[in-house]
């Protein structure tokens, strides 16, 4: 109801700008009645010229029009001749409507009309003046004729001889003439009606914009708003000075006068007053001021400008002057009070961004020393923190015990400043505020360097030269959190700055305790990253196995934050071949560490059983599987989902290769010539989904050829996709003549990201191919006296070997072998030897069946040559291929 109230109308708005009790409603009263007088005026002057120039008019065109019928030629002949009626009547008509007149009468000389607009009345006498014409003059005038009031003219018609022969009347009635006024008479009336609308809308547009200027008051209400402005401007306590374009004073209030120490101002120029210079172009050069702060004899005056045509006012200024001496301090309080909020949030912000402890603590230094609470800022910390490890320091030691510490943060202006530098270790004295603060837990202000001994004691030339450098003051706060003490945090001032206070104390012990907690949880994150990262090296492999089929290097490089399950290794197996494998655990953290370590010895137990690539990764597969169900109660971060592997087998006697892969990217391979590609190999599915067959495939490497086995730390980045990760491995291999080590360097600083993520593994290994002069083959037949011929084919072997001395241990191990075959298995049977690292005997046979080793009882006649070759023999074992098996062992060359 209030809103209603106050709601203006547009009625209500009309009848208020038509009160003639306000200046609109007056001023639009005035000019109403000035547009009637004018209109009345206007009418009554247009009656009388309009009446006299229309009756004027109309006596020419009668005279005119009468004179031209009556000086036709052959006029007298026709009104004296027979049928003049007949002859004249038409053309009287149509000269009367050609000359725009009401009648024009044809008569004889005695006046009987022989024409008229209304025939009835020809032969009448004519009414008006005839004597005149009669007598050859010309009579004009008005009368009341037979059409009404009329105005006419007689002209006399002239025969050959001059004499008058007739008469020739012309006429138009009055109502003709009138109805011609009444036509302009309402034009008249219609313009006094625009004329007063448009008064009346000219009105209302200069009553808008009054009230607009006004706002709404009338004089009344005006006369009062300006008493009671005046009787606020110079009762209100603060200074009021209005300045004119001219740079004169308009206004000033009792206040202005007062805080600027004037008498007066009103009239005189700004900048010939006796004002502070700074005052007076302020107010002399009308630009915007918000708490300008002038200082005005011992007053400090915050002074607010603003320039008064903004908004389409007069030119000129308006500052408002207000005595802030007594806020100033106040002021400065707040304004510390609000930088030290700022900086408790900006290192709120700022510190802790990344859990490395060094980082951790220059993000302290820094946000000091950026936002002015010092000049220089350093932070000293134990060896043991740096380690991830507790310091061992939990409780307060005995006071005047040293501390050693080592600077790992320093920030500052400049560098030429005497404080050891970071990375220095330093072993600070007893007295010293580091070691008081570290020993005891407790902060330590030392408001003057100079007057205070204690921190002396660590190096009395070096804290000469602090001195001498300009350090005045300093804070030492202690780094806790969680109970533990690991360093101090220490604040210098130099004497461009005010010494520590009391205050100062408090907002770096906030400083210290938000940035300790921060230091704490990446010490806390170094300890388990060192010890995921010694648990994941424990479980990779420490060198390389002996083997001469392939030339292997390798690379591991742990992400920078957390561990994978990222693995490989290199078994050597039966026959000089040696098996590579790569594989990624998926997730991070211990237990993908741990995981891969069972991995690791899966794949290594599973080799030793000389199973094909296919048939391994289908065992693993299933190991990966229990372990899954045995990680489902796990936490969610604990809990392995799967992995990738891939597996292959380089037989170095025919130069081939196996490979089956499970979820793994592709290999490289590196041909001799630097070609680079990557052979398609069946795409198993990631270990650990479980029901799903793995293929293997074969390939043939020429000597020198280079695999290249890694895992997808390597291609995949946050900068780019798996397919430009593959481009540029391939352009980093894409070199001939490179040994594997320096295929590895070339490919980790193509493709080693800024900040590495993920594990990266890396193996790289160039083939080689057995010499054919190291390999001797015979095919026997399934014959115990075939077993003679094959011992002397051995011997003749070994001998051309220079193997003299395990040519006995051959034989043996050979009779006893190649027995079993002929006893047990069916031919074809082969022998074959080979000259590795080791002598190698191989004999193959088309049956599945193993022989095993037992213990044969006393009287046993069998089952003690198995157990004679495990003893001769270093190694043997039986592997199946798709003929059947081979059971192979090796012996040591002397």
């Amino acid at each position: 109801m209030a809103r209603l109230r106050g709601r203006s109308w547009p009625g209500q708005r009309l009848r208020s700008v038509l009160s003639v009790r306000s200046v609109a409603g007056q001023m639009f009263l005035l000019q109403v009645l000035i547009v009637l007088l004018l209109v009345v005026a206007a009418v009554i002057a247009l009656i009388v010229q309009a009446r006299t120039d229309r009756f004027r008019a109309a006596r020419a065109r009668s005279l005119a029009a009468a004179e031209s019928f009556a000086y036709a030629p052959g006029l007298a002949a026709i009104i004296n001749g027979p049928d003049a009626t007949a002859i004249l009547q038409p053309r009287t008509e149509a000269a009367r409507a050609a000359a725009h007149v009401d009648f024009i009468v044809v008569m004889k000389t005695d006046g009987l009309r022989l024409t008229h607009p209304i025939p009835s009345l020809i032969g009448r006498h004519f009414i008006g003046n005839i004597s005149v014409p009669q007598h050859g003059g010309v009579a004009q005038e008005e009368v009341h004729g037979p059409l009404g009031d009329e105005v006419q003219a007689t002209v006399p018609v002239f025969d050959n001889r001059g004499r008058v022969a007739g008469l020739v009347s012309s006429g138009m009635k009055a109502s003709s003439i009138s109805s011609a006024l009444d036509r302009q008479l309402w034009w008249v009336v219609g313009s006094a009606g625009i004329a007063l609308g448009l008064a009346t809308a000219g009105n209302g547009l200069v009553t808008r914009r009054l009230r607009r200027q006004t706002h709404g008051l009338g004089p009344a209400e005006m006369t009062r708003m300006y008493e009671h402005h005046d009787a606020v401007l110079h009762a209100v306590r603060e200074g009021v000075v209005i300045v004119g374009a001219d740079g004169r004073v308009l206004l000033a209030n009792d206040e202005a006068l007062r805080l600027l120490d004037l008498p007066e101002m009103e009239g005189h120029r700004v900048r010939e007053l006796d004002l502070d210079p700074r005052m007076a172009e302020l107010l002399a050069s009308r630009r915007v001021a918000t708490d300008e702060v002038i200082p005005v004899g011992e007053r400090l005056l915050a002074v607010n400008n603003r320039p008064t045509d903004r908004r389409g006012g007069p030119p000129g200024s308006v500052a408002t002057l207000r005595d802030s001496t007594e806020l100033r301090a106040l002021a400065g309080k707040a304004e510390t009070a609000r930088g030290r909020l700022r900086l408790l949030y900006e290192a709120s912000v700022a510190i802790g961004t990344s859990l490395d402890v060094r980082r951790t603590a220059e993000e302290l230094t820094r946000v000091a020393t950026r936002h002015g609470f010092t000049d220089y800022a350093t932070v000293d910390l134990a060896e043991a923190v740096l380690r991830g490890e507790e310091p061992g320091l939990t409780v307060r030691g005995a006071p005047g015990e040293p501390a050693r510490l080592r600077r790992v943060a320093l920030s500052g202006p400049r560098e030429d400043h005497p404080l050891y530098t970071a990375g220095e270790l330093v072993t600070f004295a007893g007295p010293t505020p580091q070691a008081t603060g570290f020993v005891s837990g407790r902060p330590v202000l030392v408001p003057d360097l100079a007057a205070d001994e204690s921190w002396r004691t660590q190096d009395p030339h070096r804290w000469q030269s602090v001195l001498d450098h300009g350090f005045t003051s300093m804070i030492t706060v202690p780094l806790r959190a969680r109970g533990v003490l690991m360093g101090v945090a220490n604040f210098w001032r130099t004497r461009d700055s005010g010494p520590f206070e009391e205050d100062d104390l408090s907002l770096a012990e906030e400083l210290a305790a938000r940035a300790a907690v921060c230091i704490d949880n990446a010490r806390r994150f170094t300890r388990e990253h060192t010890m995921a990262v010694a648990l994941q090296h424990s479980l990779l492999p420490h060198e390389l196995p002996e083997q001469t089929a392939l030339d292997i290097a390798y690379r591991y490089l742990p992400a920078q934050a957390g561990v994978g399950g990222d693995w490989f290794d290199v078994i050597p197996l039966s026959g000089a071949r040696v098996a590579l494998v790569v594989g990624d655990v998926v997730g991070h953290g211990l237990h993908a560490a741990a995981t891969m370590g069972r991995l690791r010895t899966a794949v290594q137990n599973f080799s030793a059983l000389d199973l094909p690539p296919d048939e391994l990764l289908s065992h693993l597969d299933e190991l990966v599987t229990r372990i899954d169900q045995e990680a489902a109660g796990l936490p969610e971060d604990a809990a392995v989902v799967g992995a990738s592997c891939l597996y292959a087998i380089y037989d170095p006697t025919t130069g081939t290769c196996a490979l089956a892969r499970a979820g793994h990217p592709l290999p490289a391979l590196v041909h001799p010539d630097g070609t680079v590609e990557f052979p398609e190999l069946p795409a198993g599915p990631p270990l650990g989904l479980g029901g799903l067959p793995f293929e293997a495939k074969e390939l043939r490497l020429p000597e020198g050829s280079s695999l290249v086995f890694y895992t997808d730390g390597l291609i995949e980045s946050r900068e780019h996709d798996i397919d430009t990760g593959l481009r540029r491995l391939e352009a980093s291999l894409a070199h001939p003549g490179r040994t594997p080590d320096q295929t590895c360097e070339a490919v980790i600083d193509a493709l080693l990201p800024d900040r590495q993520v993920d594990d990266i593994a890396l193996l790289v290994a160039r083939t080689r191919i057995l010499p054919a002069d190291r390999i001797a083959e015979w095919e026997l037949e399934s014959d115990p006296a075939a077993v003679a011929g094959a011992r002397a084919d051995v011997t003749r072997q070994l001998e051309q070997w220079g193997l003299v001395e395990a040519v006995f241990t051959t034989e043996l191990i050979l009779s006893e072998l190649i027995t079993n075959a002929i006893r047990y298995a069916s031919a074809p049977i082969r022998v074959r030897l080979l000259r590795d690292r080791t002598l190698i005997c191989e004999v193959s046979d088309c049956s599945s069946t193993a022989p095993h080793l037992r213990y044969a009882a006393t009287l046993d006649e069998g089952g003690r040559g198995l157990f004679l070759v495990a003893q001769l023999a270093e190694h043997w074992g039986t592997r199946y291929t798709p003929e059947g098996k081979v059971i192979w062992t090796e012996q040591p060359l002397a």
